[in-house]
């Protein structure tokens, strides 16, 4: 890690000489501003930072952040990411992607690039739109939604990401929406000091095609019906005039003014079996939606076991070269 000691960078060094080609009032505007503000804090070089893309709205990031970048191909960011931190372990490597290029055709790379816990930081846009292609629907459009694929209403189940990535073994989910700037912020500062592969959601409006997916969570009811999840704290929203409660695995709404607080129930980051119950109550219309760490626990990362097992080789059997390892097998001269 290359730390800045004689000069403190700011936001204005992190932005690119690039016009920024997005529809106005799309909610990437505020990702990426609270990306370029949060990256100097982190007290890294430029030159140490890489965001990589696949295809989407969404991939158009690393043009706009003045450090290395890769917009790479159609879902397969994760993969090119993976290589890029294989390489240079000193890195830090981020994926932008979206609900399509990460969870449809990308989604084996997803699954495989947190199943390996590669210390890799993924940040997920999820619009629940196809917005580059002009409007179908995505891997998380809800059932019903009309689109131009979809004239009569999708039948397809939505992907829920928190519970793909849990699935897959993710040792860090979060969620957060673009228009909690203040969240937002906390969010990648917590997925950046995770040593380990870290996944976070970001609900991000599309004001073209799905305008008003997030409205909820967003307008002037958005503390009835959003819950910011805090580690060791009890799980309380609206105000902590509501709060969550465990009917043996199922969640339910309480009102304060009849319960205790000892009723309610505590979140664990770091226990699996509540981490699936937050996450499939997602889009729950009786419960309030999740943000904050919904899992994060410490787990030896694919990198570093992969530098450890080259150290161990070399020591035993010395550096080697590319040469003798061509010389290995059967060879022969051609005349």
């Amino acid at each position: 890690m290359s730390e800045i000691k004689e000069t403190q960078l700011t936001k204005k060094d992190f932005v690119s000489d690039q016009a920024v080609r997005w529809c106005p009032g799309c909610g990437d505007y505020a990702i990426l501003a609270q990306a370029q503000k949060q990256m100097p804090t982190f007290g890294r070089k430029k030159e140490d930072i890489v965001f990589v893309s696949g295809i989407g709205c969404s991939s158009r990031f690393p043009y706009y952040m003045n450090t290395y970048g890769f917009h790479s191909i159609h879902g397969r960011a994760p993969a090119l990411a993976t290589g890029v931190k294989i390489a240079n372990p000193d890195l830090s490597v981020w994926v932008v992607t979206g609900d399509g290029d990460g969870l449809s055709i990308g989604g084996n790379h997803f699954m495989h690039a947190l199943r390996r816990n590669m210390d890799l930081n993924i940040l997920m846009f999820n619009n629940r739109i196809y917005g580059l292609t002009k409007g179908q629907y995505s891997p998380t459009s809800e059932v019903g939604k009309v689109t131009k694929a979809t004239p009569y209403g999708s039948i397809d189940i939505p992907l829920n990401p928190p519970s793909l990535a849990l699935g897959a073994q993710a040792t860090f989910v979060a969620r957060t929406i673009d228009r909690w700037q203040k969240h937002l912020a906390e969010m990648m500062e917590k997925s950046y000091n995770h040593d380990g592969g870290s996944f976070v959601e970001i609900y991000q409006n599309c004001n073209i095609f799905n305008d008003g997916a997030f409205e909820e969570y967003t307008g002037s009811e958005k503390f009835d019906n959003v819950i910011d999840l805090k580690h060791g704290e009890p799980m309380l929203f609206a105000k902590d005039t509501k709060g969550i409660k465990l009917d043996g695995s199922t969640a339910m709404v309480v009102e304060m003014e009849k319960h205790s607080i000892d009723d309610i129930l505590i979140h664990d980051e770091t226990n699996l079996d509540l981490a699936h119950i937050i996450a499939n109550w997602t889009s729950n219309p009786d419960l309030p939606e999740p943000i904050g760490v919904i899992y994060c626990i410490d787990k030896p990362t694919y990198n570093q076991d992969m530098v450890d097992q080259i150290n161990f080789a070399k020591e035993k059997k010395g550096e080697g070269s590319v040469q003798d390892l061509l010389n290995a097998g059967d060879t022969w001269t051609v005349s």
